[in-house]
């Protein structure tokens, strides 16, 4: 299992290549990669903030209860922080179990805690000024079905 909170950019490829390699009671693996959007036209960029120790605990206790509640052989979580355009890589989640439900379903789990409970703060900038990112309801309700 690899968690890793980081300022570079991934190769996904490469991640994706040496994930789970080797392994032969894998039979699904999942993954997932996050974009940086500009949904409304304007955005230079955004800004990821965090506590380095804090988030790097949190969303590996995140990792440790999927791997306690589904059957997985292996899981990475990659994600960003600084300033990052639009476009770029923000994060990715991998999964590796037995079977394809474990693996589908691990990995919603983590991007739907990532999304709603790793400690980041976003703070957007564009031609109008900055704002931070406010949390959402429906990303609420999206984690609250893991309960």
């Amino acid at each position: 299992m690899t968690v890793r909170v980081q300022s570079e950019d991934f190769d996904l490829s490469a991640e994706l290549a040496g994930f789970a390699k080797g392994r032969t009671d894998v039979g699904a693996q999942v993954s997932f990669t996050g974009i940086v959007r500009d949904v409304e036209g304007g955005l230079d960029r955004m800004e990821i903030e965090h506590y380095p120790g804090m988030t790097q605990k949190a969303i590996a206790a995140m990792v440790d209860k999927a791997t306690a509640r589904w059957d997985l052989a292996d899981c990475i979580v990659i994600h960003r922080h600084g300033p990052l355009k639009p476009g770029e890589q923000i994060m990715m989640v991998a999964t590796a179990a037995p079977h394809r439900v474990a693996a589908f379903e691990a990995a919603e789990y983590l991007m739907d805690y990532l999304k709603s409970r790793a400690p980041f703060w976003k703070k957007e900038f564009g031609a109008d000024g900055s704002s931070w990112v406010e949390a959402k309801d429906e990303d609420e309700d999206a984690l609250s079905r893991w309960e």
